[in-house]
């Protein structure tokens, strides 16, 4: 037990620079709130429900992070900060960071598996402060998911979701070969999908732009010839 417990407490200061010894993040909330839902999880198993629900509530008061004790958390778990909501039929896998305001939320339990309400995270995944990952979708294996974004359909393995809704952006090769993003994205915006498409139309618009005031140049020199300048747009003619 003692030996799970350091290569745990490894494991959080190798994904925040934050703490200087093990003994420090001992008193991480984050850490608390998985030590009290592996005990509440337990209690919930043997069908001790008030006794479940009373143990999340006091975890809730003392660290600030509510997580259902029927959620199923695999090993590694790392809540950073806190303010963090799981629901019940939530499912986690080895090696997941949450950063602070994270909701595993529901949606309408008649959209998807039959009594399964929450998402399922796969070993790896990171999501960013205040995102929402809500229904019972699937995030894949090292799958990152960005600061705010809203997450209601499945992500791949591997990629990268930010904003409202979440859709996929490209990253850098050195950056998703990182073993660790922390907050789950890089800083850089530089290869988001809109903004290479915006950039793509302002390149069109002032391609058709130049192309126009050739036009016009050139038609102004063709009536300096004492012929009336031609206009470009001929008007249609009026009833």
């Amino acid at each position: 037990m003692l030996r799970n417990l350091m290569a745990y407490l490894d494991s959080v200061k190798s994904r925040d620079p934050a703490p200087r010894s093990r003994a420090e993040i001992l008193l991480y909330p984050g850490v608390w709130s998985l030590a009290f839902h592996r005990i509440a999880h337990r209690l919930y198993r043997v069908r001790l429900y008030f006794l479940a629900r009373a143990v999340n509530h006091l975890s809730r008061l003392l660290t600030g992070n509510d997580i259902h004790p029927g959620a199923r958390i695999g090993k590694r778990f790392f809540i950073d900060h806190g303010f963090t909501v799981i629901g019940e039929t939530a499912e986690i896998g080895d090696d997941v960071t949450l950063y602070q305001n994270v909701t595993l939320g529901g949606t309408d339990p008649a959209n998807g598996i039959a009594g399964k309400r929450h998402p399922t995270l796969g070993d790896g995944a990171i999501v960013g402060s205040g995102a929402q990952v809500l229904g019972p979708i699937r995030v894949g294996a090292r799958a990152r998911v960005g600061a705010n974004a809203v997450v209601t359909k499945d992500v791949p393995e591997g990629a990268t979701m930010v904003g409202i809704p979440a859709r996929q952006m490209l990253v850098d090769v050195t950056a998703y070969q990182r073993d660790f993003v922390p907050y789950g994205t890089p800083c850089s915006d530089c290869f988001d999908p809109e903004k290479q498409k915006l950039e793509l139309l302002q390149c069109e618009v002032e391609q058709l732009q130049k192309r126009l005031a050739q036009l016009i140049k050139e038609q102004r020199g063709a009536g300096s010839d004492g012929k009336d300048d031609i206009p470009l747009f001929k008007e249609r003619d009026r009833a």
